[in-house]
């Protein structure tokens, strides 16, 4: 596996968003305070209407979770006045930082109950990561570039998940001993679907992975008592996954 995040970049028409939202969702997020973090919620406020509610995404819990976590914390320093830009932005090791509608598409295929346990294969600057944590019970993952990693561990300690639990390591072969997961979402692309992260998701569960050569398709794989189904959804391009022996 290569990276952590992917460079994914849809063609999609923006919408013009109603100005009351039609649901229940937090004013204002948990992290910041004074004018800056006014500044940053509002920010993420317009990113959510924007970008994320305007291209379909209306699952109240994913749209909280991205009006909560603060997404200009994962990202370099010099990119901050980009965070809540549509599109994705480079972190270190030649990575990126998904674009936030991509970031809210995957979560929302992956229907992640609130007990529920996710493995995230490709940890990247920890932003998805952080997502998915704020929706689950427990989340594992794996990132092969131990720089990314460490930062990665670094930034969600500063912001106080506990339910995060990291490992560096080949994210072809998932997690086994903490498996089965009712959800697993994989942010770089393969170019066949890993036979070890389909025997580690649980019935019921969804795998959400881009898969292709220099373009992909996100999948949306789920186990049912007699078997598997498969739904393609979105044209992305994520960085390739490496790590595949076979």
């Amino acid at each position: 596996m290569a990276s952590a995040d992917s460079i994914a970049q849809t063609d999609v028409v923006q919408q013009t968003l109603p100005t009351t939202p039609t649901f229940d969702i937090l004013p204002l997020p948990r992290a910041g305070h004074g004018v800056l973090g006014r500044m940053y919620a509002e920010q993420r406020q317009q990113m959510v209407y924007q970008q994320v509610m305007a291209r379909g995404i209306s699952d109240p819990r994913v749209l909280n979770a991205m009006l909560t976590v603060p997404r200009h914390r994962f990202v370099p320093t010099h990119q901050v006045n980009r965070a809540y830009r549509d599109e994705p932005l480079p972190i270190s090791c030649g990575q990126t930082i998904s674009q936030p509608y991509i970031v809210a598409f995957m979560t929302d295929a992956a229907s992640i109950p609130s007990n529920g346990r996710v493995l995230e294969v490709g940890t990247g600057s920890g932003y998805q990561t952080a997502i998915l944590a704020t929706l689950a019970a427990e989340v594992y993952s794996i990132e092969i570039l131990a720089p990314l990693a460490q930062q990665a561990e670094h930034t969600l300690r500063q912001l106080g998940y506990q339910n995060i639990f990291l490992k560096c390591s080949n994210g072809y072969e998932g997690w086994a001993e903490h498996a089965t997961y009712d959800a697993i979402v994989v942010t770089a692309a393969p170019t066949r679907i890993p036979k070890a992260l389909v025997e580690q998701l649980a019935t019921g569960g969804k795998l959400v992975v881009p898969v292709g050569h220099s373009s992909q398709t996100i999948l949306v794989i789920t186990r049912h008592l007699t078997g598997l189904s498969t739904e393609y959804t979105i044209p992305v391009r994520f960085v390739p996954m490496v790590g595949d022996n076979h």
